[in-house]
């Protein structure tokens, strides 16, 4: 199998890495991975996960990353595979209410690559075998701090997981019919902006230990 990771900074996948460099497990199946760090961002990882793509093939495509928690009843450090995401601050606020360019009949919600407005991931034996829970995640240029958008947030799409890339990876797999993955572990509370009650190191620590799981075991 060729396989591509990408992460948008090298402390996210750090643990695997080393691990990868020392082990000797996945050297004896047909196995090869090419590893990407995009930069943070929609479109840095846009651009870095298109370069790849141009340039190898790969059957899979994981992406790799920390993430905030919208849930406040979830544990900080756990993992999740994010089966549906989008770009959730591609808004305007009009007339006292924020609107969706798919509310605004821009973008229709059925156009490819888009389900219900929603960019879905089709493999759900693949999302099954990371025997990970399963969570809606959203992509914001804007990291969210304030009540106003978390509340909106909320009501207009039940997220669990924001991160800055994920709706990149689903957007360019889903165009290029490749299968994939984005794995993400929860290390803040969507708003708290006091880092010291972020759980950073455990979230990274938790990431790398399924991330590991998980390419051991395809």
């Amino acid at each position: 199998m060729n396989c591509l990771l990408i992460a948008s900074t090298t402390a996210e996948i750090a643990p695997f890495l080393e691990h990868y460099r020392n082990t000797e497990k996945l050297a004896h199946i047909d196995f090869k991975l090419d590893v990407v760090v995009t930069g943070v961002g929609l479109t840095a990882a846009t651009y870095g996960l298109a370069k790849q793509l141009s340039i190898s093939q790969p059957q899979l495509v994981i992406q790799a990353g920390v993430a905030g928690c919208f849930d406040k009843k979830m544990e900080l450090g756990k993992v999740f595979c994010v089966w549906k995401d989008l770009i959730a601050d591609q808004i305007v606020f009009e007339k006292k209410e924020y609107k969706t360019v798919f509310d605004l009949q821009l973008v229709n919600p059925n156009q490819r690559p888009y389900k219900k407005a929603w960019l879905v991931n089709p493999g759900k034996t693949l999302l099954k075998r990371t025997k990970l829970k399963q969570a809606i995640g959203i992509t914001v240029n804007e990291i969210t701090t304030g009540k106003k958008k978390v509340d909106y947030y909320k009501s207009a799409f039940n997220p669990v997981v924001e991160s800055m890339e994920g709706a990149a990876l689903h957007y360019v797999c889903l165009m290029e019919n490749i299968p994939f993955l984005q794995i993400r572990s929860s290390c803040n509370y969507i708003g708290e902006r006091d880092k010291k009650k972020w759980k950073i190191k455990d979230a990274i620590t938790n990431l790398n230990k399924e991330l590991i799981r998980l390419l051991e075991s395809l």
